[in-house]
């Protein structure tokens, strides 16, 4: 889906629908705004209502709560820390240097400001994104051999739900929410996912399969229920 950007808001997403009959704008689970348009309305007019809607966006956005709580010094991932500094612009930013998720906040602005929030968490799936490319293909790649496995292509998904999937043709998609976990749950999910390859299924045949490359997968499959695969 297309997606413009706001210096307020940050993101938005666009969903064009032929049932549409007016623009409407609303805020999606992972707390950025989505538009819905009729086919054949201009994107100026999105922009326009977003000029003249800021306070009514503003008081939605909020009132809502956000996931997460982010603090300084907080780990992101397995590599990346976020580190909040003080700011004399009246302007807050969010980089990324390195390993570190910079926030340069103004003396009067909340951390879990809405509208911060949304661009640390942009900067958080793009962290995610770079340590999930790094690592998964590999270690992928590692227990896939060590224990006969065979697959297709590798797809990286930040969706909310899901840890991961494997397709029919043998594509494993990966939640780069993954780099939150330990070591050895990423394994599970892996193994999990490899074991689909052979059963598309959860069969007495799958989880052998599986027990086969971990036999501590049940305590493992406990421990990741308590996880949330969203960013």
């Amino acid at each position: 889906m297309p997606i413009i950007q706001d210096k307020e808001f940050g993101k938005i997403t666009i969903r064009r629908s032929a049932l549409a009959t007016q623009i409407r704008v609303r805020v999606a689970p992972d707390g950025t705004l989505r538009a819905s348009l009729p086919l054949h309305a201009p994107t100026l007019l999105l922009r326009h209502l977003l000029r003249t809607s800021r306070n009514e966006l503003r008081k939605i956005l909020s009132q809502i709560k956000p996931e997460y709580i982010y603090e300084n010094g907080m780990q992101i991932g397995k590599s990346h820390t976020l580190v909040v500094q003080n700011s004399s612009s009246q302007i807050f930013s969010v980089s990324r240097l390195r390993q570190q998720i910079i926030i340069k906040l103004p003396t009067q602005t909340s951390l879990d400001n809405a509208a911060v929030t949304r661009q640390i968490r942009d900067a958080v799936i793009k962290a995610l994104r770079i340590e999930a490319k790094s690592y998964l293909p590999k270690r992928l790649s590692y227990l896939a051999q060590k224990f006969g496995f065979s697959y297709g292509k590798t797809r990286f998904s930040h969706a909310g739900g899901r840890w991961g999937s494997c397709s029919s043709n043998g594509t494993v998609s990966l939640n780069i929410a993954l780099m939150k976990l330990p070591f050895e749950l990423i394994d599970y999910v892996i193994i999990h996912e490899l074991s689909h390859t052979k059963q598309m299924n959860h069969s007495l045949i799958f989880w052998s399969q599986v027990a086969h490359a971990d036999p501590d997968y049940k305590t493992h499959r406990r421990a990741l229920k308590l996880q949330n695969p969203s960013i």
